[in-house]
């Protein structure tokens, strides 16, 4: 018999008796669930037979209250108990289905020689002895990180270096090692290649079992108050980082929990992309959120621009904006912001009952908010102003109950809504002056209180006339020919920014900086809380709104990761974007990884789509094989339409998920509307907040970010549609979606984006 088939034969029997222990565990834990259960509902049928009642007087004594207090802890226990056996159960549920997926033998000087398996989670025997250890425990990094040899991990106790004498991963499906293989690299290209092979869903699966050496690097930092990854389309940025929210709540556990860890991601459909990846990693997810919803939440009164309207109008690539987006406009804010200690804020009429006579007129509250000395700043101040305006309200309320609408008020209640505005239905009084006052008061209150709230929420600050004020100042604080600005330009754009505000409608490039004015004049608390940021796909992120994240989550330690050769909406700016921003954080907390190979694709595939780049990074690709992409010129619409239904028919027998990518919304409508007519099932993604549907999609470019599939047919590839330079990236970010397959459609001439090596494509 070989050695291989013995090892093979000792790691079945292995699995074989870890498998038997992860079984009974599932046995014991679903019968303690079960009585756990029983003994709740028992202990709540039977809640008052132990309860000690008392009804001396009205409250209930403190002995009954102590002896409720005693019932309400044992129900709380059992609960507790109850949610902790589900929680074991579910991770040994997962276990059962693969427990582990490598096992490294080392030794530590002087020591034994040792042998661990890895897996998703630990899992011990009756004596805390290991079986499985937890991917994320500080050991199971030199499976990671090092080859056969010495290699060194951080534990608990500082740096500890061992000798690792074997690596061997294993694949297991149903109980049988499918596959087995030792290895000296990070980990074997095999492996990859097995799991890359496995045909992509619409959610994205955690890929644990194969992180890659500098993946790990990411996962596992927990210095740096500024990661920032850069990696090529493909590379698993978004895999890694995943895999660090996991690795951080396990490392912090008891301090961290996902509530203190936020996401920023491209869409909402990226969202459901990926909100299977953690609870995979028996973690709850993160707050998760895109960077449009974080602001336009705070603006219920107006309508922010969404990535639809940001696509479509790509007239804002001017120099404005990239003044508007820069580190630079941000600091101008928080300069003006400081002169309006002084003077300068402006404030709008509080009104109540009369259009036409103000109840407290901006006049007033102006002297009011400067009448406070010169050492209060913008915060305090506010919070003055606030005050002084309630009392002052507070003193008005007898005078208004003196007013005729009040007594006309008080005859046409009706008698429920009398006796609503009594304290106790019984209520008595001594003449019935005394209660026409006590109503009057009641209902002046009532009717004050749409003022009060006025005030509580900082209304009388005219906020829209302030922003513009500020764009005003902006020529007198900068010289704006730096930026390529002329005078008369800025002043059309602040009247066309005052447009949009009488339309209640604000662009993207005006929000974070309007926002961030109203913080600084209201002293708006910003989050302490939130420990960890990460924000995905970068480069469509502009300065400002970088630096506004770092002003709103002061203690949290950011990672930020995206590809700089896909910048969709920030086009030249993002080249410069860690330069820009490094100034927000320490250098020596900042730490910079570059990952450039590409996994995602085949190796056709990528030598295809990294021609596309003019500059971009070198991109390696990853040795999996598959078709060359296609070209298909056709010399009408009828043609192509039928060449997509072809390569539909083909994809859809080869059991592939498959994206029609088309450049924008209106052209994604049309083909979607001709598939239909054609009787060909596909699902039109047309906003964000769809969900992703297995079967084959048509989508629009920009909601197609961060997400994979089979494969790919860009749409409408021509010349006409695709000839701008700064399209090259749009034009990449579309290609690189495809994982096996590529097909390009296009009528006439093909866009000059695409002039690549003919080698690497074939033409039909």
């Amino acid at each position: 018999m070989t050695k291989a088939m013995d090892d093979r034969e000792f790691e079945q029997k292995h699995l074989d008796k870890i498998l038997k222990m992860i079984r009974a565990k599932k046995a014991e834990l679903s019968s303690s669930i079960k009585s756990a259960e029983g003994e709740a509902q028992d202990l709540n049928s039977h809640f008052f037979d132990d309860v000690k009642l008392d009804y001396d007087g009205y409250s209930t004594s403190m002995e009954t209250a102590l002896s409720i207090h005693q019932q309400q802890q044992l129900l709380d226990e059992r609960q507790n108990a109850w949610q902790h056996a589900a929680k074991q159960l579910s991770t040994v549920q997962k276990l059962e289905q693969k427990p582990y997926f490598a096992r490294v033998d080392f030794k530590e000087t002087n020591e034994k020689p040792e042998t661990i398996y890895i897996g998703l989670s630990s899992f011990a025997d009756k004596n805390n002895h290991f079986l499985i250890y937890d991917w994320r425990a500080p050991i199971s990094s030199i499976y990671y990180d090092g080859k056969i040899g010495k290699v060194s991990y951080m534990s608990p106790e500082g740096e500890i270096t061992v000798d690792m004498t074997k690596k061997r991963q294993f694949m297991i499906e149903n109980g049988k090692i499918i596959n087995m293989f030792d290895t000296n690299e990070s980990i074997g290209d095999q492996m990859l290649l097995e799991v890359l092979g496995e045909k992509s869903g619409t959610q994205m699966k955690s890929i644990v079992t194969t992180i890659q050496r500098e993946q790990n690097k990411i996962i596992r930092n927990t210095s740096a108050d500024l990661l920032f990854v850069q990696g090529a389309a493909g590379s698993g940025k978004t895999s890694a980082i995943l895999q660090r929210i996991a690795y951080l709540l396990y490392r912090y556990r008891g301090n961290l929990t996902s509530s203190d860890v936020i996401m920023f991601s491209p869409n909402q459909l990226f969202n459901d992309y990926i909100k299977n990846v953690l609870p995979e990693m028996g973690e709850q997810n993160m707050v998760q959120m895109t960077y449009w919803q974080f602001v336009a939440r705070r603006l219920p009164g107006m309508t922010v621009e969404n990535l639809f309207d940001q696509f479509e109008d790509s007239k804002a690539d001017s120099a404005i904006s990239q003044f508007k987006d820069s580190t630079n406009f941000f600091n101008l804010l928080h300069h003006y912001a400081k002169h309006l200690n002084n003077r300068g804020v402006i404030f709008k009429n509080i009104y109540f009952r009369n259009k036409k006579k103000p109840f407290f007129t901006k006049e007033k509250i102006s002297e009011l908010y400067y009448s406070f000395n010169s050492n209060y700043n913008l915060s305090n101040r506010i919070d003055a102003t606030r005050e002084g305006l309630i009392k002052s309200l507070n003193r008005k309320i007898n005078s208004e109950t003196k007013k005729a609408w009040v007594s006309d008020a008080i005859q046409n209640l009706s008698q429920e809504q009398l006796n609503a505005l009594y304290d106790r239905p019984d209520q008595e009084f001594e003449s019935e002056e005394k209660e026409e006052k006590f109503l009057s008061r009641k209902i002046v209150v009532k009717a004050l209180d749409k003022v009060f709230q006025q005030i509580r929420r900082n209304n009388f600050i005219n906020m829209r006339a302030q922003y513009l004020n500020f764009l005003r100042a902006v020529p007198k604080m900068t010289d704006l020919s730096k930026w390529r600005i002329e005078e008369a330009d800025w002043q059309k754009h602040i009247e066309e920014v005052k447009q949009s505000f009488m339309k209640h409608y604000i662009h993207m490039n005006d929000v974070s900086a309007y926002l961030y004015l109203y913080d600084l004049m209201t002293g708006r608390h910003v989050d302490y809380e939130m420990r960890y940021a990460f924000i995905d796909e970068i480069q469509d992120y502009t300065p400002f709104q970088l630096c506004y994240l770092k002003y709103n989550f002061p203690r949290a330690k950011f990672t930020m990761l995206g590809d700089l050769n896909q910048a969709i909406f920030t086009k030249d700016e993002s080249r410069s974007l860690l330069k820009q921003i490094s100034g927000l954080f320490d250098p020596e907390k900042t730490d910079v990884v570059q990952l450039t190979k590409s996994y995602r694709s085949t190796k056709q595939l990528t030598e295809f789509t990294k021609q596309i780049l003019r500059q971009g990074e070198k991109i390696e690709s990853f040795n999996r094989q598959g078709p060359k992409p296609a070209l298909w010129q056709r010399s009408d619409d009828t043609a192509t339409i039928k060449v997509l239904e072809q390569i539909l028919d083909e994809n859809t027998q080869a059991n592939m998920t498959t994206a029609i990518i088309t450049k924008d919304l209106a052209s994604a409508k049309i083909v979607a509307e001709k598939l239909k007519e054609d009787k060909v099932k596909a699902t039109l993604i047309a906003t964000a907040n769809q969900r992703l549907v297995d079967g084959t999609l048509v989508i629009p470019s920009y909601l197609a970010k961060g997400l994979e599939f089979d494969a790919v047919i860009m749409w409408a590839a021509s010349k006409e549609n695709y000839h701008r330079i700064d399209e090259t990236q749009l034009v990449y970010t579309i290609t690189s979606r495809a994982m096996y397959k590529l097909d390009i459609i296009y009528t006439n001439e093909k866009s000059p984006l695409l002039e690549v090596d003919p080698e690497t494509y074939i033409e039909k």
